[in-house]
């Protein structure tokens, strides 16, 4: 079956890494609930290497921070799209965007849909 990706990356400033944890665990209950297939938010424990460009310079980011590298599976693009629209509507997500209240700095956050070409 062809699966789809949702990916991003992001700086969390460190003091934040329990309330982006938070979030990151009540999100992951809405997009499962309207049928993500797999929600995965991994946090930067080796991001210093000499081969290639590490993702702390990629993104820019501050001392005191570090990096969130997150990705959520679906079917495919529609079924995503599908996902999507139902998890954007659902008052809890509006609930956890207050940009006032949020744990990391949605501009630098960056996103793409990825079409999966190797799954073993």
């Amino acid at each position: 079956m062809a699966k789809y990706v949702d990916g991003f990356v992001l700086p969390v400033p460190k003091r934040k890494i329990a309330a982006y944890r938070r979030l990151a665990k009540q999100a992951s209950k809405i997009w499962k609930e309207y049928g993500a297939l797999d929600y995965k938010e991994c946090l930067g424990d080796d991001l210093q290497n000499k081969f290639c460009l590490p993702f702390t310079k990629g993104i820019r980011s501050k001392p005191g921070e570090t990096i969130v590298f997150a990705y959520i599976v679906f079917k495919s693009r529609a079924h995503r799209d599908q996902v999507n629209a139902a998890v954007m509507k659902d008052p809890r997500i509006s609930a956890m965007c207050d940009p006032k209240d949020m744990p990391f700095d949605c501009k630098r956050m960056l996103y793409g849909g990825f079409k999966v070409i190797v799954d073993i």
